[in-house]
């Protein structure tokens, strides 16, 4: 195997209790041994028995050099848009008027119902792509926009046809337990059924990864959703979930006890949800996309996901209704800005935490024995990152070993 050898850069590792802010190295080295990190370290401190084999040199011309960005909570395969509801929103219709009267999830899955798989594929396509050229290797696409079982495939072929085709990994997610799809009005629990159904057949023909389901109000109870996560389990699959994003139902503590990789949204988190989600190691997905979008004012608790010692990702949340975004270097700026997070903490979260919301222990951190994901940055601090709105200093991204755009 051919190893390579990276200097010339700045590392920002983003390792656990590093002892330097962001695991930052000055005058790094990176040695990849195929799709791995062999190691990652002080230039001068490359050893022998590697540097002699290394038979590629990259002079990354001073860059900074970070993980492959992760965004760990997506919908981008739907069909349509929502700007005509947006419009009503800024006129003073609520999310939850909107969906009540037909409009909201279900607007979007009468579009998604309509296209063809071409069709999907084609528009999400570009969304993926915007992503990519933002330095993202790895993505999360839920399904959710389809909710009966031929469609909820579709989005999932379409999910896996996208990680096929480009040098980005898609994990897929099965939330069929999103919205009660108009056809079974009034008649949730059989609904639930359906999806129950619809989740053992798309396992067996390997399109989920893992199972989310929205639990709110206006989607699905805690009971209900118990019902999705224990067949979830029965199949070996992980589990996350939209939870307490328009009130506090018990959902974080709901998931965290089936051992949740995630609990998303959370502006409603209460502290008793936040200590759940720590003893079990369940990550908060901080999305201030759909904050901003919705104009919500009622913050996620940050000052008990950081006492409890909860691990904060960030997403795009990418959806027509409620994020129609496709910039998580964006992200990192509104978590910050409208959030109060620290850009350490953001750039963490769309890097080690953001894997482990995931379950992908073996990305997010520049460290030997990772896969050799990592992004080549045109700044000399990795707070620019999340400073400069609708820059994209992005140089080059390497998936797996290799080059963007280098040849086979």
């Amino acid at each position: 195997m051919t190893l390579q050898l990276w200097t010339n850069c700045r590392a920002a590792t983003m390792a656990s209790g590093a002892a330097q802010p962001y695991g930052l190295i000055d005058d790094a080295a990176l040695v990849t041994d195929g799709e791995t990190l062999a190691w990652v370290g002080v230039r001068g401190e490359v050893p022998e028995s590697l540097a002699r084999r290394c038979t590629v040199h990259h002079d990354a011309g001073g860059a900074l050099i970070t993980p492959g960005l992760i965004d760990c909570h997506t919908h981008l395969v739907y069909g349509g848009d929502r700007a005509a509801e947006f419009e009503l929103r800024l006129n003073g219709a609520t999310y939850e008027e909107l969906a009540r009267a037909g409009g909201g999830i279900a607007s979007t899955v009468r579009a998604t119902r309509a296209a063809s798989t071409d069709e999907l594929l084609t528009v999400s396509a570009r969304r993926l792509q915007r992503l990519m050229n933002e330095g993202v290797t790895t993505v999360e696409i839920k399904s959710g926009y389809g909710l009966a079982l031929a469609h909820e495939r579709k989005c999932l072929q379409v999910a896996r046809s996208l990680g096929q085709n480009r040098a980005v990994e898609v994990r897929t997610t099965f939330l069929g337990a999103h919205a009660l799809p108009p056809e079974f009005a009034g008649r949730a629990d059989d609904y639930v059924d359906t999806v129950l159904d619809m989740l053992a057949l798309l396992h067996a023909e390997g399109l989920v990864d893992a199972v989310d389901g929205f639990c709110e109000h206006i989607a699905f109870s805690t009971t209900q959703i118990r019902r999705v996560f224990d067949a979830a389990r029965q199949a070996g699959l992980p589990v996350k979930l939209h939870a307490e994003q328009l009130s506090d139902s018990g959902g974080a503590q709901m998931a965290a006890s089936y051992g949740a990789l995630s609990c998303d949204h959370l502006e409603w988190l209460s502290e008793e949800g936040a200590r759940a989600m720590a003893r079990v190691g369940t990550v908060a997905v901080l999305l201030p996309g759909a904050f901003y979008f919705l104009r919500e004012t009622k913050l996620p608790p940050f000052d008990w996901l950081r006492k409890h010692g909860v691990p904060m990702a960030i997403a795009t949340d990418c959806n027509p209704g409620s994020s129609p975004g496709t910039s998580l270097l964006l992200m990192l700026n509104m978590a910050c800005t409208l959030f109060r997070l620290t850009p350490e903490e953001a750039l963490a979260g769309v890097t080690r935490h953001a894997a482990t919301a995931l379950g992908l222990p073996d990305r997010g951190t520049l460290a030997a024995g990772q896969r050799a994901d990592f992004v080549l940055w045109d700044v000399q601090r990795p707070a620019e990152l999340a400073y400069a709105m609708g820059s994209n200093p992005r140089i080059q991204t390497v998936f797996k070993g290799k080059a963007e755009g280098a040849s086979t």
